[in-house]
């Protein structure tokens, strides 16, 4: 074989490597593109199937606070109803003033515990969801928590109305109440702030924040109940959760839905 030969033998053995290694490059960049897709889908599949878990577990935890609220108000109801209708009747019939005093204070505190009774059926039917607007729902809770006068709870919101489904209206307003007992529980603040508005990028945007003491994430186990709740009522509606405190800085709470592209 003369040197021209062998020289084009080289070349073409050069050649072919070189095609061989760039399709062996291909071919690996190819595999790591579908493994990537496969990986992506299967972790989109895993995240609707867990949002479909927490929508199904709040569904069954909604069903289960329905059938409490219409056990407390046709059992439980009825019998103080009852009980009520009961010491009216003695205290009708009583004579002795100092007995009937007694008697009127039993039934005042049976009357009082009738009503509310019936007000925590109404809100555990959840037709107070169903009927109400959100702003009007976070309202009454910020009036309701200002009336114990602990805390005072400021609510401001940028639309006149914003159309809401029930679960959408639940998931607000259950995060709403969680962050507000906690802050009455633990923070000793004097002050909670809350906002509701939407933007051209979001639907709505969810922010609370209080002025107490605060307190260090890193020394709080990351399944404590109540941070978890509200993290997976978010997580139901697809909703972006963030949750920053700092020690004597107070804690705020955003909770944002994004529009859809």
């Amino acid at each position: 074989m003369g040197k021209t030969e062998l020289l084009i033998t080289i070349i073409l053995f050069n050649i072919f490597f070189l095609f061989f290694v760039v399709a062996v490059m291909v071919y690996i960049r190819k595999y790591k593109q579908r493994k990537k897709e496969y990986l992506n889908e299967i972790e989109v599949k895993n995240e609707i199937h867990k949002r479909e878990l927490l929508a199904t577990q709040l569904e069954i935890q909604q069903a289960t606070m329905q059938q409490i609220g219409r056990e407390l108000h046709d059992n439980i109801g009825q019998k103080l109803t009852l009980v009520s209708l009961y010491t009216q009747q003695l205290l009708y019939e009583n004579k002795v003033p100092e007995v009937s005093e007694r008697i009127d204070q039993v039934s005042q505190i049976i009357n009082q515990s009738l009503q509310d009774l019936r007000s925590l059926s109404k809100t555990l039917t959840d037709d107070n969801i169903n009927q109400k607007e959100i702003v009007t729902l976070i309202q009454e809770e910020a009036d309701n928590t200002n009336a114990f006068k602990k805390c005072h709870v400021d609510f401001k919101h940028n639309f006149q109305q914003l159309d809401l489904g029930f679960v959408h209206k639940n998931v607000l307003l259950r995060i709403t109440q969680e962050f507000i007992q906690n802050s009455i529980k633990h923070s000793q603040c004097r002050n909670i702030f809350i906002s509701l508005n939407t933007s051209e990028e979001s639907l709505w945007e969810l922010n609370i924040h209080d002025d107490g003491i605060g307190f260090d994430r890193s020394n709080i186990t990351s399944n404590g109940i109540g941070l978890t709740n509200m993290k997976n009522r978010a997580e139901i509606i697809g909703a972006q959760f963030s949750l920053e405190s700092e020690k004597n800085k107070g804690t705020t709470l955003n909770i944002i839905l994004k529009r859809q592209p």
